[in-house]
């Protein structure tokens, strides 16, 4: 027999799904099984598979040994002896942490083992002794938004799992604002407006295709866009996302007639690019507030703030002083 005593992170989730995580090689089928069994107990007594944890509570297991085997977790943070982020932001609950380009978020594929930015994450959280693995059955700290390998900008991290489960709401309500940065080729007409459309994802080939009406599985895409600086044929652009969508501000200003610059997939890679040896497209998420209408929780603190990055190198590049002005 063994015990599992819930954590604060654990509370709130059903035991079948707490137990997926924390018993990952009980099939769910046998698991509903051993529930209806009663060879799975909460605090000593009969559960149902639906029943809500809360934190202090036991969970005895009498299954076989080998469904605890350990099995091979990826433990890439491990590997990381010296976590290297921008931190824009850290509390008990969240980091905001500034991702720079040619870094991906997560693994893909199974390929950069330690080099993501939830390993470098997960292994300076490890190192402060906040972030105990062995203590914990089924979180860890986690992304709750995401950025392209080649776009740069702000991302968010949960420490715990109630941080998590808002942040992610949050987001699906639209909750938070963010704007990027982004160099195009050309000007926008008008300087400044709006941009709609349906968006269809190719996963296939990895890219979006934008069209006027709706398609059986298109979603809606809406930017809001204002230039700010036009100078030898380029324009730097502040687009701000009301629904975000893979790839969408690069889909969106292709089809516009004002491609980003060094973007090869939506655009055109040109005597600009290649004088500049730029091989990515220029994009930043450089700014984030929080803008909460709803019940905030523990981060309710969070609400009307503003944070900024402080520096994105292509628009200094090109139009220097820009984001200090």
């Amino acid at each position: 027999m063994k015990e599992l005593t819930v954590s604060k992170n654990d509370a709130g989730q059903r035991l079948d799904r707490f137990l997926a995580k924390a018993v990952p090689l009980l099939p769910a089928s046998l698991c509903q099984k051993y529930i209806r069994l009663k060879r799975i107990k909460l605090d000593g007594k009969r559960a149902e598979r639906d029943a809500r944890l809360v934190e202090g509570n036991v969970i005895q297991l009498y299954i076989n040994d080998e469904f605890f085997d350990t099995p091979k977790p990826e433990n890439a943070y491990l590997t990381v002896t010296a976590p290297k982020l921008n931190l824009l932001y850290e509390d008990e609950n969240i980091l905001l942490v500034d991702k720079k380009p040619g870094v991906a978020v997560h693994p893909h594929d199974g390929a950069e083992y330690g080099r993501t930015l939830i390993d470098h994450i997960q292994a300076y959280l490890y190192a402060k002794g906040e972030w105990k693995p062995r203590e914990e059955h089924s979180f860890t700290p986690a992304l709750c938004n995401r950025i392209d390998r080649n776009t740069g900008g702000i991302v968010i991290a949960a420490k715990n799992a109630e941080a998590l489960r808002i942040l992610n709401q949050k987001i699906k309500d639209r909750e938070l604002e963010k704007k990027y940065l982004c160099i195009v080729h050309g000007t926008p007409k008008p300087a400044k407006g709006r941009l709609e459309g349906f968006l269809f994802k190719d996963a296939v080939k990895n890219r979006v295709y934008l069209t006027k009406e709706p398609q059986p599985g298109a979603k809606t895409a809406v930017t809001l866009y204002r230039t700010l600086r036009t100078k030898n044929g380029l324009s730097l652009v502040e687009c701000e996302l009301v629904t975000g969508r893979t790839h969408q501000i690069r889909a969106m200003m292709a089809a516009a007639g004002t491609p980003l610059l060094g973007d090869g997939k939506y655009g055109r890679l040109g005597k600009q690019e290649k004088e500049d040896h730029r091989t990515y497209q220029a994009l930043y998420s450089y700014k984030l507030k929080f803008s909460f209408t709803t019940e905030s929780g523990i981060l309710a603190y969070l609400d009307g703030r503003e944070f900024q990055v402080e520096k994105v190198d292509f628009a200094e590049q090109y139009f220097p002083g820009q984001l200090r002005g």
